[in-house]
């Protein structure tokens, strides 16, 4: 029996008081249900604001918006509400059948220790967590100051001067590397070469996404390398530094000899010993990816991590993900921003560099923090203690006639082949070990890997040769290993010894105790809107509570310090946890299963369709032809990361037009389905629309598909104006990719982490996704190959969507999108009076989200939608969604958790700085010296000695009465964008660097 249905509960309101003879009883069930704490406004409320749109009820509002032929007609088959306090004791009861031990498995996750400062201000904070990816960049300088801390240290690291904001994981960014090289041979040379030694998980997803873009992958010893393989040669090679089994090579030839054939060299480098290895870039790589989450970042049975990826300048604009640069503002003060913008997905849409949407950002910020704790000496101190005790056990085990492999220098991983006669008994070790609450890296072989990391000790080092002894304790003392493997040149690193300086900018040195970290935290902090502060009512992103009970699990140890790769005996916390919440996603979509790998929204859609290719690809074996169903039709509202996923699947993509109402036009749809019938594979949807309607059409538009051999992938971007209404499945979807960081209130972070699972119907369950090392439940029997390092993705904040569901219940879930779709309706109808709302269904009603249409203003007033996002900003207030999908415009959604004063509050913002636009527009405002024009306007400037402008500070800094009792300030002006890109620096430098 699921645990949230072993208790049951009224939610939101007391059942009625039971009689007991003649007196009235009080009810026992629990009262202060969490549903009421999520969605925010009152039912007072809701009354109010349907009254102001013409309805009596909510599922009067339900049944005017969704289509008649997509309701669900009935309610979800999930459990009723549970209180938040007896729910989390429960998942304490659960989260207990995980069994924590100490991880030497290695494989590219280690223990790491989370300095509290950080867990308790950074991780578990929302001011941290909370904060959207920060395209408006005069109101997300902290984060930008984080994540610019961290490309520092990546560049300085790995010896390599240009390095990305974060990628997904590691395996991830090897894969983006894959496809850097590619892009940087011009699509000319398609052969890959990928050392053997890599970690397996690497290994496998590059081989998945070699297959949809066409690269001839080749796996072998890098000593074998063929510079010809593939159609014209190698674009590139991927190298571990150090390899998966603890080796340390000298790849400075084979890096000379790509250059001279025009092959790029990618490491994937460990980020602790990088801090004694002779950097990457020094001895000739010119990409080095890898994972960063060994600084400060629990392993969470595989994630959520931050990857890295650093290369030279010269390949800035084929870099994948987030770049931060530096650059200034009107002002001329230094301005952070996110640079080079126009690679990326949702500018570029099919020729973008990655699909990337959401990457890791809070991980990242928590590494960098981590990186500031520690400073450059620290961290070599932790590595060389680690490689210490390493050095230690290797002569330990020589004493017990064990031989470690490979002759060369060592870090912190040792493959073990035991003693003859026993190398037989490699599982009686590997059970030694259990029983002392170690895991080891068991070969197919028989030898065993041991990998330490900054946990080790002597307590660690004495168990481990205890179980290399069968399980009789030894008796060596473990500083006279020490020392004796420090003496005779077991810890030398010869010619790879790192030499010279690192992270030697002041950050890096100037927080060293708790308070000064503390305050710099909370500095930075405080220079970010994050939902702590107001509403961030950007369309398509779903920015809604992210309630703290929901938060809570993520850091218990049960769930915090699992290896990936543990014995799935010691997860059955995780396990339990897995099942119900696959079960309760199937519940919500209609489909048949669901795969939790991918680990972000553009993930899911890569996963949805090499699913939905590798079925037509089976299909075609069945009946004895060719596929050649590579045809992916997608509508020019589509978000940037459809067409960008579908090229990266291997189709290729045809544009379907949309018609005055914005919606799917039916007769392109009809032709080009007709057009392509022989070559359709897929088309791509979000329901409801990008445009923020409930299409009527969306059943017929899935059976035109399916009429000519296709499949309907959703994009469930928009799923929060779904749950418990209809379903796509009841729309007619075959496969359907889930933001859990949207819909299910994981939170954005600043730009990472996220979930996108994929739900999908009975034909397609055969092909979901697999993984080389733990094989996930969900797997088919024509598995497609990994599409996270992970096979469960990020698996410990799979709980905050878990703790939502079972907390809201089925009655919450469906109560929460209607008021989601409620809010909406409730603010375009104020605002409608002032501002054209660009697209609504027949009845004049919008979804869950609406279009601000601000395109006359241009001609009207010299104002643009830039103009009116700074502006807000004045009034406290993050600005929707800008330009998307259509230019000119403005896209709210205010999700379900805002009150209604707070909607007010910002109908209101936008209403007065519509009067300030008419204001310009009759010559009562000069059209370039306005408030518009100038926001946002800083404190500094407002309390300058100097004030030129025709208009008063008080209407510059205070247009609301309400911000008299709370103001958050830009720490920055307007930031000039053109000279950040055209004056690139992507790493803290000396303000003299700048000038």
């Amino acid at each position: 029996m699921s645990i949230a249905s072993t208790q049951s509960t009224t939610g939101d309101k007391s059942k009625e008081m039971i009689k007991n003879g003649s007196t009235l009883a009080p009810n026992l069930s629990f009262v202060d249900g969490f549903t009421r704490r999520h969605i925010g406004p009152s039912d007072a409320d809701v009354e109010v604001m349907l009254r102001t749109i013409g309805f009596d009820s909510l599922d009067q509002l339900s049944d005017a918006t969704v289509p008649g032929d997509i309701r669900l007609g009935r309610e979800l088959d999930i459990p009723e509400a549970r209180g938040e306090r007896e729910f989390l004791a429960a998942l304490k009861t659960i989260a207990g059948k995980n069994k924590v031990h100490r991880s030497c498995i290695g494989m590219g996750y280690t223990d790491t220790v989370t300095p509290p400062v950080i867990l308790r201000n950074v991780l578990e904070n929302p001011g941290w967590y909370t904060q959207y990816t920060p395209y408006q960049a005069e109101i997300a300088q902290g984060r930008l100051e984080a994540l610019l801390n961290f490309q520092t240290m990546i560049a300085d690291l790995t010896g390599l001067p240009l390095a990305g904001a974060s990628l997904l994981d590691e395996a991830t960014a090897a894969a983006e590397a894959m496809t850097m090289c590619y892009s940087i041979a011009s699509h000319k040379k398609n052969g890959f070469w990928a050392s053997d030694d890599c970690h397996p998980q690497t290994l496998a997803l590059l081989e998945t996404r070699a297959a949809g873009l066409g690269i001839d992958l080749k796996i072998a010893p890098i000593d074998e390398i063929d510079f010809e393989h593939g159609q014209g040669g190698l674009c590139g090679l991927l190298v571990q530094y150090p390899t998966t089994d603890g080796r340390i090579e000298d790849y400075r030839d084979i890096a000379e000899k790509a250059k001279q054939c025009g092959c790029m060299t990618v490491a994937a480098a460990d980020i602790l010993g990088l801090t004694m290895l002779t950097p990457p870039g020094q001895w000739g790589a010119d990409i080095c990816v890898g994972s960063v989450q060994r600084f400060g970042v629990p392993m969470g049975l595989g994630g959520p991590h931050a990857a890295y990826i650093s290369t030279h300048e010269q390949h800035a604009r084929k870099l994948p993900g987030r770049i931060i640069g530096v650059s200034k503002d009107v002002h001329g003060k230094r301005a952070l921003r996110m640079a080079i913008q126009t690679r990326e997905q949702h500018i570029r849409r099919d020729k973008a560099t990655s699909n990337i949407c959401t990457a890791q950002a809070l991980l990242a910020i928590i590494s960098s923090f981590y990186g500031i704790y520690h400073g450059p000496e620290g961290l070599t101190n932790i590595a060389r203690r680690t490689q210490a005790y390493t050095g230690a056990l290797i002569k330990g085990l020589a004493r017990l006639g064990h031989q470690t492999l490979g002759a060369g220098p060592i870090f912190d991983t040792i493959r073990i082949r035991l003693g003859k006669g026993r190398s037989h008994a490699a599982r009686q070790v590997a059970d030694a070990a259990r029983e002392r609450l170690i895991n080891l890296r068991e070969y197919d072989d028989g030898t065993l890997g041991v990998t330490l990391d900054e946990t080790a000790d002597r307590a660690l080092i004495a168990d481990l040769l205890a179980a290399f002894n069968f399980g009789h304790y030894t008796g060596f003392d473990i500083d006279e290993l020490v020392n004796e493997a420090a003496a005779d040149g077991t810890l030398d690193l010869g010619s790879l010894t790192r030499t010279g300086s690192f992270m030697t900018h002041q950050v890096f040195h100037n927080y060293r105790s708790e308070t000064q970290l503390l305050r710099y935290i909370f500095k930075l902090m405080s220079r970010d809107l994050s939902l702590a502060n107001s509403m961030i009512p950007l369309g398509s992103c779903t920015m809604k509570l992210n309630g703290t009970s929901e938060m809570i699990p993520v850091t218990w140890p049960e769930f915090a310090n699992m290896h990936p790769f543990a014995p799935d005996t010691q997860w059955r916390g995780y396990t339990y946890m897995f099942r119900e919440l696959e079960q309760w996603l199937c519940e919500v979509t209609g489909f048949a299963a669901v795969s939790l790998q991918p680990n972000a929204g553009s993930q899911g859609e890569y996963a949805g369709l090499l699913v939905i290719r590798a079925y037509h690809e089976q299909m075609a074996r069945k009946e004895g032809r060719e596929n050649i169903r590579d045809v992916c039709l997608i509508p020019t509202s589509a978000h940037g990361t459809n067409p960008a996923s579908a090229v990266m699947a291997g189709m290729k993509v045809v544009a379907i037009k949309c018609d005055e109402r914005g919606d799917v036009d039916m007769a392109d749809l009809r032709a080009k389905a007709e057009q392509h019938a022989d070559r359709l594979s897929a088309l791509m949807i979000t329901y409801p629309s990008t445009h923020g309607v409930f299409e009527p059409t969306i059943r017929e538009v899935c059976d035109v598909i399916h009429r000519h051999g296709g499949q309907v992938y959703m994009d469930g971007a928009n799923m929060n104006a779904q749950v418990g209404l209809t379903s796509p499945a009841v729309c007619g979807a075959d496969v359907c990719h889930l933001n859990l960081h949207k819909t299910f209130c994981i939170p954005h972070g600043g730009g990472g982490p996220g979930m996108g699972p994929i739900g999908v119907a009975p034909q397609l369950v055969p092909f979901l996704p697999g993984h080389p090392v733990e094989r996930p439940d969900t797997a088919g029997e024509f598995a497609i190959g990994p599409v996270s390092a992970a096979p469960y993705g990020s698996p410990s904040i799979l709980t905050i969507s878990y703790v939502y569901i079972a907390l809201m219940g089925a009655a919450g879930l469906k109560k929460a999108t209607q008021v989601a779709i409620l809010n909406a309706n409730y603010m375009a109808k104020r605002l409608a009076e002032h501002y054209d709302i660009l697209y609504t269904d027949m009845g004049g009603y919008v979804a869950h989200e609406f279009i601000v249409d601000c395109r006359s203003f241009e001609k009207t007033a010299d104002i643009k939608t830039d103009d009116i996002a700074k502006r807000l900003m004045d009034y406290g207030f993050h600005a929707p969604t800008m330009s998307w999908p259509v230019a000119g415009t403005l896209m709210i959604e205010p999700t379900e958790s805002e009150s209604k004063d707070e909607l007010d509050r910002f109908c209101d913002a936008l209403i007065a700085i519509r009067k300030e636009i008419e204001a310009i527009a009759v010559g009562e405002m000069d059209r370039q010296d306005n408030p518009l024009r100038n926001a946002p306007h800083t404190m500094g400037e407002i309390g300058s000695d100097q004030w030129s402008h025709p208009y008063s500070r008080e209407q510059a800094a205070w247009p609301a009465e309400w911000l008299r009792d709370a103001k958050f300030w830009p720490s920055v002006g307007r930031i000039d964008n053109t000279y950040g890109d055209r004056n690139l620096i992507c790493s803290c430098g000396p303000m003299s660097d700048f000038e």
